[in-house]
């Protein structure tokens, strides 16, 4: 008996069926496939709709400029183009089975073959298709894998591996996301023994696939097996505090479910606790990762013990300064480190309903007490400024410039 979906709101929006009428108006099948399939199963929310069809590239942007569909070749080479009807786009590509592989890029095949597209795949999870009545074809075992949370390789998992080193890393983040129970045995020998294989991909692609592990509801698992199977030593040797990254997950799950909206899993935070608190090695990993400059900054500054206690340090002098999320990124490490204190509510309530006062002077009211312009005029407003927060943000306008006009005297 086939296994059905019951079609859900993507699934039937008019943006999708214009794409699926499209794509099937000369005969060619169209199905949903992979990671949509998966999720709707499993009840998750949907981010990407996939869709696989037995047309070929240029007459599948043939059939959608028919239909007024915008189309972008995102990787037509490799049979893949992408639909956009106003903020929805749509990934579609023909059916494909491997000519030849090098580790990374393979050379591929069109075919109207849906087994033979299913069996390329990487993960049996991952290779379910399904129609627009939400049949859903199940050609490698993936529909019962997908519900008891079994990632398991399709066919042999070291060809798998072979074909496609990135699997290696595509695995345990798998695991953190749907994994249930004992990993995979022969999955994990497979990955060890290509592990060093892994430089060779690119640097993106491994921070790609390491910030979407952390990203996980419960990834500490998952991380704790590429320990132990010696996974990151080469990928990310950095890797050393597990015990600070325990911790921080661990209060994560004791608070996040009083604030959720304030609190919720971060995949640079939680790297931020496994990696080393030594900006040297931080530079290097966010060097050799390509990590944008605003996600090395901010690893930097998690590093920084500065303001390691937002509580001895002011509340309200860092919340104004590095705002609320960056105080309860140092709440959380420093909890990670010290525990819970008992009057976390408050300290939380304080942050989630910050609002930034504004300071009462500018420039402007400086050079009007006649300092010449230059340095001299920002190093004066720093001067009332940093007494302003000291007096709790409370002296108004009036006593700001008093203040003033008494610093400039005693400047003078």
């Amino acid at each position: 008996m086939p296994h059905t979906l019951i079609p859900l709101a993507w699934m039937i929006a008019p943006s999708t069926k214009k794409v699926m009428s499209a794509l099937q108006s000369r005969g060619a099948e169209a199905r949903f496939i992979g990671g949509c399939v998966r999720d709707a199963l499993l009840n998750r929310p949907i981010k990407d709709i996939d869709i696989a069809t037995t047309e070929v590239p240029e007459q599948v942007i043939e059939l959608l400029f028919e239909k007024e569909i915008k189309v972008i070749p995102t990787g037509i080479e490799h049979g893949t183009v992408t639909a956009v009807i106003g903020h929805q786009t749509f990934e579609i590509t023909t059916l494909r089975r491997d000519i030849n592989t090098n580790g990374r890029h393979a050379v591929v095949k069109f075919t109207d073959n849906w087994k033979q597209d299913a069996e390329r795949r990487d993960f049996t999870m991952n290779a379910l298709s399904a129609d627009m009545q939400g049949t859903i074809y199940d050609y490698v075992g993936g529909y019962d894998d997908a519900l008891t949370g079994n990632v398991q390789f399709i066919g042999n998992a070291t060809t798998r591996i072979r074909e496609d080193v990135l699997r290696i890393l595509r695995f345990y983040r798998f695991l953190a996301h749907y994994g249930v129970g004992k990993a995979n045995a022969a999955a994990r020998a497979a990955c060890q023994k290509a592990a060093s294989a892994l430089p060779i991909l690119a640097s993106e692609r491994i921070q790609e696939e390491i910030l979407t592990l952390f990203q996980a509801d419960a990834p500490l698992d998952a991380i704790e097996l590429m320990r132990t199977d010696r996974i990151l030593v080469h990928c990310l040797p950095e890797a050393e505090d597990f015990d600070r990254l325990k911790s921080l997950l661990a209060v994560e799950a004791l608070l996040t479910p009083h604030w959720p909206l304030f609190i919720i899993p971060d995949a640079t935070l939680r790297l931020s606790a496994l990696l080393a608190r030594c900006p040297r090695k931080i530079s290097a990993v966010a060097a050799r990762l390509k990590f944008s400059k605003a996600l090395r900054n901010r690893l930097l500054a998690l590093a920084n013990t500065t303001r390691s206690s937002p509580v001895q340090y002011g509340l309200k002098k860092c919340l104004y300064e590095i705002g609320p999320e960056s105080t309860r990124d140092f709440f959380l490490l420093n909890w990670a480190r010290c525990g819970v204190p008992s009057n976390h509510e408050m300290l939380l309530t304080t942050a989630a309903h910050w609002q930034k006062p504004r300071f009462p002077l500018t420039g402007q009211d400086v050079l009007a007490t006649g300092t010449p312009a230059g340095p001299m005029v920002g190093k004066i407003l720093k001067r009332i400024e940093d007494w302003w927060v000291h007096e709790d943000f409370e002296p108004g306008r009036t006593k700001c410039l008093k203040k003033l006009q008494a610093t400039i005297s005693r400047t003078q």
